[in-house]
């Protein structure tokens, strides 16, 4: 159920894709998000955003940014990972969604999503 939630809301937003599995994804200024969902016990829904903030960035000095607080925001957990190509980045945040309605969780996840982009434009340029 908040899975839906999410989904009305994010659709005042952005072209929303649902999964086989449920998940929602979405594009927001160049960063690529999903919404999962679990109930960890009976009556306590989570929900997990996970943003795609940039990948295969070459500058050795990405992880040392990010730590710093490039594109720092409230809501969100950055974690830089280096990859084959270069350094990817991400931003995870999850949060308990039991009675949140649909103005309230757009809200939260456009806030958690503008700071994926604020990262990105720091990042990327």
């Amino acid at each position: 159920m908040s899975l839906d939630v999410a989904r009305r809301a994010l659709e005042r937003y952005h072209d929303v894709e649902v999964g086989e599995d449920g998940a929602l994804t979405f594009a927001h200024g160049g960063v690529l998000c999903v919404v999962q969902g679990t109930e960890l016990e009976e009556g306590l829904p989570v929900l997990n955003l996970t943003c795609v903030v940039a990948w295969d960035l070459p500058d050795e000095d990405i992880p040392r940014r990010v730590a710093l607080g490039v594109g720092e925001g409230l809501f969100g957990t950055p974690r830089v990972v280096q990859g084959e190509r270069g350094w990817d980045v991400t931003l995870r945040y999850a949060f308990p969604a039991a009675g949140l309605a649909e103005g309230p969780m757009g809200t939260l996840l456009m806030l958690v999503v503008s700071s994926a982009s604020s990262m990105r434009n720091e990042l990327v340029g």
